[in-house]
């Protein structure tokens, strides 16, 4: 299986789970003045023409899970966060952007294993995964507004969608952090494991997904995401199609026969 060449991150393969760990410790994993954008958006285009691949886990080496923007870059004028309106928004534009395009095309399910703080940038990063799990270490904060910046990410269109938008407004208003049980009350996290289990737990997850016949694990996460944007009836017809797709591959009768056995 070819991988792809990753700068500042590393992919691990076990079965048909791939694990993309953001190695910049030293900067406490952010995304902007690193690889780590490439890496990301390079990994989530590879896994969608991989059949051989059915989850992606992403999670943070070191204390953090990602620090999002590099807060000195921003005070230096430097980095992405330098010249006039355009060039910002243009830097904007093909620089981070590109992770949330990336990972909302995403054709098989993604799992954050959040292992310490994911803040700004970081906790979008997060939200941009199907599910997360978190160590007792995790904390997350959308604290743009308290660096007189908004979300230019597009943390406020993936939170508000993952816990609605109240919850989500007060987060990003107010700029708090939350630990990690906080974060599982309010639909942030899956769950709350010790440190030493989350990427056993992550895993769990990822094997027992992974196991599912593919290429139907694959349409049924396109159909969930169609299904926020699409009317009922619409929506219906692409199901009846999706279905006469999956009852026409070998991976359905396989499952059939399976189950009838048991």
């Amino acid at each position: 299986m070819n991988t792809p060449a990753l700068t500042d991150a590393t992919l691990a393969i076990d079965g048909r789970v791939a694990t993309l760990t953001f190695n910049r410790d030293d900067v406490r994993n952010a995304l902007t003045g690193t690889g780590l954008i490439d890496d990301i958006v390079n990994v989530a285009e590879w896994v969608n023409g991989c059949d051989d691949v059915s989850v992606l886990v992403m999670t943070g080496a070191g204390s953090a899970f990602s620090a999002g923007g590099n807060v000195k870059d921003m005070a230096e004028r430097g980095g992405d966060f330098a010249g006039d309106v355009a060039e910002c928004a243009d830097r904007y534009r093909r620089g981070i952007q590109r992770i949330p395009l990336a990972l909302h095309n995403v054709e098989i399910p993604v799992i954050a294993a959040v292992n310490g703080p994911a803040i700004g940038a970081g906790f979008d990063l997060a939200n941009m995964a199907d599910l997360r799990i978190a160590s007792t270490k995790a904390k997350f904060g959308e604290t743009f507004l308290n660096l007189g910046i908004i979300p230019g990410d597009g943390g406020a269109w993936f939170m508000q969608r993952l816990i609605g938008y109240q919850q989500a407004f007060e987060l990003t208003l107010s700029g708090r952090i939350v630990g990690a049980d906080e974060a599982k009350s309010m639909g942030i996290v899956l769950d709350v494991v010790e440190p030493d289990q989350l990427m056993a737990r992550a895993q769990e997850i990822a094997t027992r997904i992974a196991s599912q016949p593919p290429k139907a694990t694959r349409l049924t996460k396109r159909l969930m995401k169609m299904a926020q944007r699409m009317e009922l009836k619409d929506f219906l017809d692409l199901c009846a199609t999706f279905q006469g797709m999956c009852h026409n591959e070998p991976e359905h009768l396989e499952a059939v026969h399976r189950m009838l056995k048991r």
